[in-house]
């Protein structure tokens, strides 16, 4: 069975997104600076890292706002793999081109169930800070992977905000690029 994975890429002070999100800018002020290592192409292992996680995704768990800010850009599944959008609202399926976004109303519990059905034996990718704080807080989470950008965004969103006890992890991998340390980590 694959793993429930925490994926973000965030600043040196613990923000995934600066400030101001619009739906113009969805990472907000400076935020777009946190992905230099996925598109700079000048780093063979950070080329490797951002090929290695698409590779093993089966399934992704998003929130709603996350669902609404990043549809427009993306035009599809954020990854080509079964979508699964926590909200509040009842709503048919959305069919892209990739696979169908899935409406989830009944709980974290029922979407990480879903995932994993669509996923088989690969991982499941969790997106957007408030998803990711539900289902850490469920303690539904089996693994998270940081890549931590040398920059100080000031303010923003943080990802671990919510987050009211301890959590013990094992770091299971540390490599470094120019542009951002890759980090691993599996949840005791």
């Amino acid at each position: 069975m694959g793993k429930v994975i925490v994926s973000f890429t965030m600043s040196l002070d613990g923000f995934i997104a600066g400030p101001n999100i619009s739906p113009e800018d969805a990472m907000g002020e400076g935020g777009e600076r946190l992905h230099d290592w996925l598109f700079d192409g000048s780093s063979e292992v950070d080329r490797d890292m951002a090929r290695e996680m698409p590779a093993n995704v089966g399934a992704v768990i998003l929130g709603k706002r996350t669902f609404d800010l990043g549809l427009p850009h993306w035009k599809d599944t954020p990854f080509p793999a079964p979508s699964f959008v926590l909200t509040h609202e009842k709503r048919e399926p959305l069919k892209m081109k990739s696979a169908a976004f899935t409406f989830v109303n009944n709980g974290v519990e029922s979407a990480v169930q879903q995932a994993k059905a669509a996923a088989s034996e690969k991982d499941i990718v969790v997106m957007g800070a408030n998803a990711a704080q539900q289902l850490l807080r469920a303690k539904l989470v089996d693994e998270i992977v940081l890549q931590i950008a040398p920059v100080l965004l000031g303010q923003g969103t943080r990802l671990f905000d919510e987050i009211d006890e301890t959590i013990e992890l094992k770091n299971t991998r540390t490599i470094q690029s120019p542009l951002v340390t890759h980090l691993r980590y599996q949840i005791l």
